[in-house]
């Protein structure tokens, strides 16, 4: 199923980052053992966020087992919550200092930090400053951090000026209320403007649709906002209808619920239309950006560079749809475009009287060759514009693929049409030999990802099982990996300023590092990098979660792939990996039990990355094999569009063949093996225990993909279930209403087809939200494992939909799983 490009274990175990599609994502509970007071969870009692029911009458425990229960329980969520307090860095942000010496110069950093608040289930969020010192050789960089962080409350999104002189800050509406924009000098709030929900609707700052950004004199601001709601029918207590206008107060009416609308499915739930707008800074008037067809949803808007004098263009994505809206988080294979529009506000005087074409009104599709463009940049002296692609995605209807990089050259005149030329910087990769180059997988690009020579793009993308960082000469084509080739740790950008770069590195037994990057010498068409690790006060972890993961260790392991056919590409009978982690020493000759973890998409990836809930299950004394099973992403195209088709076969052998390798190396038991996934993960974990009943002791599923022939109705993205059951081909076959035929070859391809032979308990964590993989196929699933006898727990979470993320949710999830996993692999 479709979730974020890598499986993102803070959130979600097997999406990204998973739900069944991954890209790449990371106030202490002021009483870390509010669990030890409750009575350990027995079958039909509530749980902190969810419901539970087992497959067991409820007996009576004598005190003794009642009293070692509820200590269990109390300490395992003790230790949890210490893993749950590390924070994360959200965003970061350079800014440049005027304080310059003959030796050093200064800058100053900004980050955005948030972390679990069990008590109130939300994250909270605080800003973290320092002041850089950079000596000018770059041999040294000292960071100067302010005492104390600052909260921030009701914040939606903080966004700094080009010259880093403002911030904007965005407070949308928890109810109908509107929007509050909040202009910050250094000094002091400048201004603060109220748009209401007859303007538009909340502005959306998702990563996806979201676009905010400020023009280049910093007077206007563009951004993306639902449209205002459609007017509701009124009547009054009789039932008669009341005319347009009448006031809304009048308490002797009723408001009817009008004609329903499609949205962009999961985590979109009655978000209509997102649509551009610009908000004059100095008067606080706001307009609608014209000249976009209905038709079109908009996102990732940005200024275009203009002339002094002329008028003024912004550039957008636009994704449309024909019969109904798919789910798109996540979903790269969603069609779109970039186009051209003329910004309100900003006509120039000589033209206020002239009577515009048509041309000249309408927004103009930039990219009409090429099936998808996204992430629009403009180099910082104007002369051209990149994107990102995923026409791969597109044109094959996978929901995630390799990506492609293109260059447009931009005219001073701004007069592009639908003739514009697209130069391919960086084509979708095959095939990668010998450790080269896998292709360019890209979850997202920084507002500014520009080396002080103006034509470097810097950017994160997938490399096998780990994430790098890239330089690319969007001139040449020239591509640079900047982060150290022996390391298999992932990489994350934060922020450049010049040539230097802010990131973040970790392991999956090492806790989050900032990392600062200069480049210390240049060679001929090569740069060289200098990385200094950033003592910081934000990824602080107690002693005893630093004793614990100390004494861990990973490693990633190929796996050769099991009976190579002739009709596999050489892409796909290539090695796929798999991350190992286990304890460095042992008690005893006795072996850890083993959790196979899995992640979702099919076409997402498990980064070798710090993983909260995984680094929790590990310090509990438990080896992990971490599985990028063929169909993963970061290992070229022709292996990842090897499964499509084969799902529920080729990856199921692909697991069980990585599983038989760290039995034959010695490192785990055949008979303590439990298997964890989400999403598509779970798909994987339900299909193991019934593909391969003897061989697993425990499992637990989030959100699972049970069954496809009733999932296929109710899905967000019902064409998923097509083009993982018939390849390629399902793209063209999808229709919302399948034949008998589709229905049987997708119960056939379904876990649910192997029931009868599941003998391993199992826990589902269900997500009643979710409109990804609707709670009814796991209920489906474990209530049908329960009615044959089977070991059954299922936790529903009310509120939560298919990444199970909300803070207490996640928690209650990991800490359900561990209880689970030690009753029966220990």
């Amino acid at each position: 199923m479709a979730c974020s490009r890598v499986a993102n274990w803070c959130v979600a175990v097997a999406v990204s980052p998973s739900t069944l599609f991954p890209r790449i994502s990371p106030t202490l509970n002021p009483n870390p053992n509010y669990l030890s007071s409750s009575v350990a969870p027995t079958p039909l009692s509530l749980s902190l966020t969810g419901r539970r029911f087992s497959s067991s009458p409820v007996s009576a425990m004598d005190k003794e087992d009642a009293a070692a229960a509820e200590q269990e329980y109390a300490l395992h969520s003790t230790l949890l919550q210490e893993f749950t307090a590390i924070s994360a860095i959200d965003k970061a942000w350079l800014f440049k200092s005027h304080t310059h010496t003959a030796s050093a110069s200064s800058s100053h950093a900004m980050f955005c930090v948030s972390q679990p608040n069990l008590l109130v289930n939300k994250r909270k969020k605080s800003i973290v400053s320092a002041t850089i010192l950079t000596q000018n050789d770059a041999s040294s960089v000292t960071f100067q951090w302010a005492p104390f962080p600052i909260q921030v409350s009701g914040v939606s999104a903080m966004v700094p000026s080009p010259s880093g002189s403002k911030l904007l800050i965005v407070r949308n509406p928890e109810s109908d209320g509107p929007c509050r924009f909040e202009i910050w000098s250094s000094s002091q709030l400048q201004k603060e403007f109220h748009i209401p929900p007859s303007k538009h609707g909340s502005v959306y700052t998702d990563g996806w649709f979201e676009g905010i950004s400020w023009n280049s004199d910093e007077t206007c601001i563009a951004y993306v906002a639902e449209e205002p709601a459609p007017t509701k029918p009124t009547f009054n207590d009789l039932g008669g209808y009341k005319k347009a206008g009448s006031s809304e107060k009048d308490c002797g009416t009723w408001k009817g619920q009008g004609e329903w609308e499609e949205d962009w499915g999961e985590t979109y739930a009655g978000k209509r239309q997102p649509a551009p707008f610009v908000i004059n800074i100095n008067s606080g008037e706001v307009q609608a950006v014209k000249g976009i067809d209905k038709s079109l949803s908009v996102g990732q808007v940005v200024w275009a560079p203009s002339t002094e004098g002329s008028a003024q263009h912004l550039v957008f994505v636009g994704w449309t749809f024909e019969t109904r809206k798919l789910g798109i988080k996540y979903c790269y294979n969603r069609p779109c475009a970039l186009y051209v529009v003329k910004a309100p506000h900003h006509e120039s005087k000589a033209n206020e009287t002239e009577i515009h074409s048509t041309e000249d009104v309408q927004a103009v599709n930039l990219t009409q060759t090429i099936s998808s463009a996204f992430f629009p940049r403009f180099s910082p002296d104007g002369k051209f514009l990149v994107f990102v692609s995923a026409r791969s995605s597109v044109d094959s209807g996978v929901h995630s693929a390799t990506d492609s990089l293109h260059r447009i050259d931009w005219p001073e005149d701004s007069k592009l049409y639908k003739s514009a030329k697209i130069h391919e910087v960086i084509p979708v990769v095959l095939f990668a030999e010998d450790g080269g180059f896998p292709g360019l997988y890209c979850s997202t690009i920084l507002s500014d990802p520009w080396l002080s020579d103006g034509y470097t793009l810097v950017i994160a993308s997938i490399w096998h099982s780990s994430q790098v960082l890239l330089s690319i000469n969007v001139l040449s084509g020239e591509l640079l990996r900047i982060t150290p080739a022996d390391s298999n740790f992932s990489w994350s950008l934060l922020a450049l300023d010049g040539n230097n770069i802010l990131a973040v590195s970790s392991s999956p037994v090492d806790v989050p590092q900032i990392k600062y990057g200069a480049i210390v010498k240049k060679a001929a068409n090569n740069k060289e990098w200098s990385w200094s690790d950033v003592a910081n006060p934000i990824f602080k972890c107690s002693d005893k979660v630093r004793s614990l993961i100390s004494s861990l260790t990973f490693s990633i392991m190929k796996i050769s792939v099991k009976d190579i056919s002739a009709s596999l590409t050489k892409g796909a009978s290539q090695p796929y990996e798999a991350i190992f982690v286990s304890s460095k020493t042992k008690k005893s000759d006795a072996l850890d039990p083993l959790i196979v973890v899995l992640h979702g998409g099919p076409h997402t990836v498990s980064l070798s990355s710090f993983s909260k809930p995984l680094a929790y299950l590990s310090s509990l004394g438990y080896s992990l094999l971490i599985v990028n099973y063929r169909g993963s992403l970061g290992f070229g195209e022709e292996a990842l569009q090897s499964l499509p088709g084969k799902a529920g076969s080729q990856d199921v052998n692909d697991v069980l063949t990585a599983i038989d390798h760290v039995i034959n190396l010695g490192l785990a038991s055949p008979s303590k093996i439990a298997v964890l996934g989400g999403s598509h993960g779970g798909f994987l974990t339900t299909h193991l225990i019934g593909q391969a009943p003897e061989k697993f002791v425990a499992a637990a599923a989030r959100n699972p993909v049970c069954n496809l022939a009733l999932m296929v109705g109710t899905t967000d993205i019902p064409d998923w279930c097509y083009v993982e059951t018939y390849g390629t081909k399902g793209r063209d076959k999808f229709t919302e209403a399948p034949s008998a035929e589709d229905l049987t070859l997708f119960y056939s391809k379904s876990p649910i087809a192997h029931l009868s032979k599941v003998k391993t308990p199992t826990i589902f964590l269900l997500g009643a939200q979710d409109l990804r993989v609707p709670i009814s196929t796991g209920l489906q699933y474990a209530r049908a494992l329960r009615e044959k006898g089977g070991q059954v727990k299922v936790i529903v979470f009310p509120n939560d939909v298919h990444g199970i993320e909300r803070p207490q949710s996640d928690f209650e999830s990991y800490l359900n799983i561990a209880m689970w996993f030690n009753k029966y692999c220990k």
